[in-house]
C-alpha cells in the first residue's frame, strides 16, 4: 500500500488557499500511484490556528471547505486514493466544547470516517483544551481500507509513549487502543513545531513506538514557519521492526510516496533503481513534480514507486547550528510572507548580533529586499562603522547612514532644564537607542519594510535591551539564541557562505557603544556564564538554589535571576521572535509580572 504524505506549508486562516496546497500535492500523489493520503494535523486551517476557534462562522467554513475538497479530489481523480485530512470538527453533541480537532476519512466524494484526537496537550505553546473536546478515552481510530485496519492518530495521541514521557502520562494510551482493535499499520497527522535537538528524539520515539507494536508507522508532519514557531516537516515511515525506512525533507514542503507495508509496488512496467528512487521520493510540492515524473519516465512504460528503502531518505544535518539556521530562514522568510511583508530593514551596529541577523534576512528574502541601516553617534567607532560597511558589501545589502549627533543636541537642549544638577546616567544611553528605535520605525512606516530586531535571549532576559529603542520592531528573530549561540551560528554561516560575516565583527568584544569605552562586559557576567546560568533558570526551570547547589557563584546567580525577573515587563512588549529552545519566552512562558521573586 503506498501512502503519500503531503508535507504541506499552510497559511493559517487561509481555507481556500490550503485546501488548494492539499489539492495539488493529491494530484501529484495520485500520479505516483500512491494508494492513500494523509496531511498534516489540522492541514485546512494550518497549525495552530488558536482564537480563530472562537469564530463559528470559520469554524463552519473550514467543514465546508472539508466537505468540498472531498467532492473536488472525488470528482478529479474517480475511485482515487482516500484522503485523511486534518481539520477542526463541530461538536453536535451539545455538550463539551464547540469542536473536535479531527482527521476526516475522505473518500468517493465524501467524509466517511471522524477520528478525534484524544490527546489535548496544554504544555509550553500548546492549549488545545482551550478550543477542543477530547475523544472519549479508548476510541481506537481504526478504519478500515482495502482490505486493511490502518489506526488514525493525531499528534499528540502518539507522543504518549511511558519510556519518554512519564510526567505527562494521559490514562489511555490511544495507540493501544488501536493495537487492540487490530490495527495493522499506525497513521499519524501532525504538527510538531521544531525545537533545538527535537529530531533525534523524535525519530527514536516514533521508532520505538512502531517497534514496540511490531506495527508500521506513518507520519505527516506540517512544515513552515507560523508566528513564533517553526515546522520542520521531516515527514516518515518506520517499518514495523523499527527502521526508518523513508523519510521527507526538513524545513521545506515536500511529497513523499512509499509503500507503508515494505512491498515494493510496480504501477506499470519496470523502470530503473534511479528512476524508482526519484519517483518514490519527490521534494517541493510546489515546484513541477507532475512534469519531473513525465519526463523521467516513458509515458507508455509508466512509473515504478519503490517500496521504502534507504534511498528514499532525504538527506539531514542535526547539528545545532545547522538546525539553527534552516528554522530562522524558513521562519523569517514565512513570517514576512504570511504578514504581506517583501522587505525588510534592520540597523547595523558592527556587532555580531546585527551581522547574524542582517544575514539570515539576506537569505530568507533576498539581499535586494533588505536594507541596512547606519546611525552612527559620538561614540561609535569607526571600525564599527567600516565593519557593517563591509558586511553589507559581502552579502548584497543596500545601506543608508544616518548620523545621530544632532538628534542627540536636540534631546540634550530639550532635557536641560529638567535634568539640571543631576549627572549622566543610563537615561542618555536609553536616548540615543530610543533615537534610533525612532529612526528605523520611521523608514519602515516610509518604505513598507518590517524592520527586523536584533536582541538575543541572553540580552532579552537580562533586560539588556532598551524598550522602544533597540526593541522596537516586527519581528526579533534571534531572539531565542543565546549570545554564545549567536557565536556558534555567525560561524556556521561563514562556513558555508564563504566569509560573509568579517573576522573582526566575531572576534571584537561586544559593546552597545552608547558612551566612551562600553563593554558589554562591565554590566554583565562573562556570556559563558551568563548563557550557562539562563540555560538552567529558563529553559530548565531551576531556581537560584538549585544554580547555587550546582556550583554556580551564589552573587552571580542570584543577580542573573533577580535580572530576569524585573525584566518581564519589557518581555511582555517585545516583537515577536522564532522558538528554538524546548523553554522560550513567548507564548510558552506565562510568568507573572507583579509577583515575588522565585527562592
Amino acid at each position: 500500500m503506498l501512502i503519500g504524505l503531503l508535507q504541506i506549508n499552510p497559511v493559517v486562516g487561509d481555507l481556500q488557499g490550503n485546501a488548494a496546497l492539499v489539492e495539488a500535492a493529491y494530484a501529484r500523489a495520485v500520479a505516483l500511484g500512491a494508494d492513500l493520503c494523509l496531511t498534516p494535523e489540522l492541514a485546512l486551517t494550518g497549525y495552530p490556528p488558536r482564537d480563530m476557534l472562537l469564530y463559528a462562522g470559520f469554524c463552519q467554513a473550514a467543514w465546508a471547505a472539508a466537505e468540498a475538497l472531498a467532492v473536488r479530489i472525488h470528482e478529479a481523480h474517480p475511485g482515487g486514493p482516500a484522503l485523511v485530512l486534518g481539520c477542526p470538527e463541530p461538536n453536535r453533541s451539545g455538550q463539551g466544547k464547540a469542536l473536535f480537532n479531527a482527521a476526516l476519512w475522505c473518500e468517493g466524494g465524501v467524509i466517511r470516517e471522524r477520528i478525534r484526537k484524544s490527546l489535548l496537550p496544554t504544555y509550553d505553546v500548546f492549549d488545545e483544551a482551550r478550543y477542543f473536546e477530547p475523544a472519549p478515552f479508548g476510541v481506537s481510530g481504526v478504519v478500515e481500507y482495502r482490505g486493511r485496519k490502518l489506526a488514525v492518530t493525531i499528534c499528540e495521541d502518539l507522543w504518549n509513549d511511558k519510556d519518554y514521557w512519564p510526567h505527562r502520562l494521559y490514562p489511555v494510551d490511544p495507540v493501544e487502543a488501536a493495537v487492540a482493535a487490530g490495527a495493522e499499520a499506525l497513521l499519524n497527522l501532525s504538527a510538531s513545531p521544531f525545537s533545538l535537538r527535537k529530531q533525534a528524539l523524535r525519530q527514536d520515539m516514533l521508532s520505538t513506538v512502531a517497534a514496540r507494536h511490531g506495527l508500521p508507522l506513518a507520519y505527516c508532519n506540517q512544515v513552515g514557519g507560523n508566528d513564533e514557531l517553526v515546522f520542520d516537516g521531516r515527514s516518515c515511515l518506520f517499518a514495523a521492526d523499527g527502521r526508518l525506512t523513508a523519510q521527507a525533507a526538513g524545513f521545506g514542503e515536500d511529497l513523499l510516496v512509499a509503500d507503508l507495508f515494505g512491498v515494493a509496488k510496480t504501477v506499470a512496467g519496470s523502470v530503473g533503481a534511479a528512476v524508482a528512487k526519484t519517483v518514490a521520493h519527490t521534494a517541493a510540492v510546489g515546484a513541477t513534480i507532475g512534469l519531473a515524473v513525465a519526463g523521467t519516465v516513458d509515458a507508455a512504460v509508466g512509473p515504478t514507486v519503490a517500496g521504502a528503502s534507504a534511498g528514499t531518505v532525504a538527506e539531514d544535518e542535526l547539528s545545532p547550528s545547522s538546525e539553527i539556521w534552516r528554522a530562522l530562514v524558513l521562519g523569517t522568510r514565512d513570517y514576512l510572507r504570511k504578514c504581506g511583508f517583501s522587505k525588510a530593514l534592520l540597523g547595523l551596529s558592527g556587532g555580531i548580533d546585527s551581522a547574524v541577523v542582517a544575514a539570515v534576512a539576506a537569505e530568507a528574502l533576498g539581499a535586494s529586499n533588505v536594507l541596512g541601516v547606519l546611525m552612527p553617534s559620538p561614540w561609535s567607532s569607526q571600525g564599527s562603522i567600516d565593519d557593517s560597511l563591509e558586511l553589507a558589501h559581502r552579502l548584497g545589502l543596500a545601506t543608508r547612514t544616518i548620523p545621530i549627533a544632532p538628534l542627540m543636541q536636540g534631546f540634550d537642549a530639550a532635557l536641560s532644564e529638567s535634568f539640571a544638577g543631576l549627572p549622566p546616567d543610563t537615561t542618555e544611553e536609553n536616548i540615543q537607542s530610543r533615537i534610533r528605535g525612532n529612526l528605523l520605525m520611521a523608514l519602515s512606516n516610509k518604505t513598507g519594510a518590517l524592520l527586523l530586531t536584533t536582541g538575543n535571549k541572553s540580552e532579552l532576559a537580562v533586560g539588556y535591551c532598551t524598550i522602544y529603542g533597540d526593541m522596537s520592531g516586527g519581528f526579533a528573530l534571534i531572539s531565542d539564541l543565546r549570545k554564545t549561540q549567536v557565536y556558534a551560528l555567525a560561524r556556521h554561516i561563514n562556513s558555508i557562505k564563504g566569509g560573509v560575516i568579517p573576522e573582526a565583527i566575531l572576534t571584537k568584544a561586544p559593546s552597545a557603544e552608547l558612551k566612551p569605552g562600553q563593554m558589554d562586559q562591565d554590566s554583565l557576567p562573562p556570556y559563558e556564564v551568563l548563557d550557562a546560568i539562563l540555560a538552567l533558570h529558563v529553559e530548565k526551570n531551576q531556581t537560584a538554589g538549585e544554580i547555587i547547589a550546582a556550583g554556580f557563584d551564589a552573587a552571580v546567580v542570584a543577580r542573573v535571576c533577580r535580572l530576569v525577573k524585573i525584566a518581564e515587563f519589557k518581555r511582555r512588549q517585545a516583537a515577536p521572535g522564532i522558538k528554538i529552545a524546548w523553554r522560550s519566552f513567548g507564548s510558552g512562558w506565562r510568568m507573572p509580572l507583579a509577583a515575588a521573586a522565585l527562592p
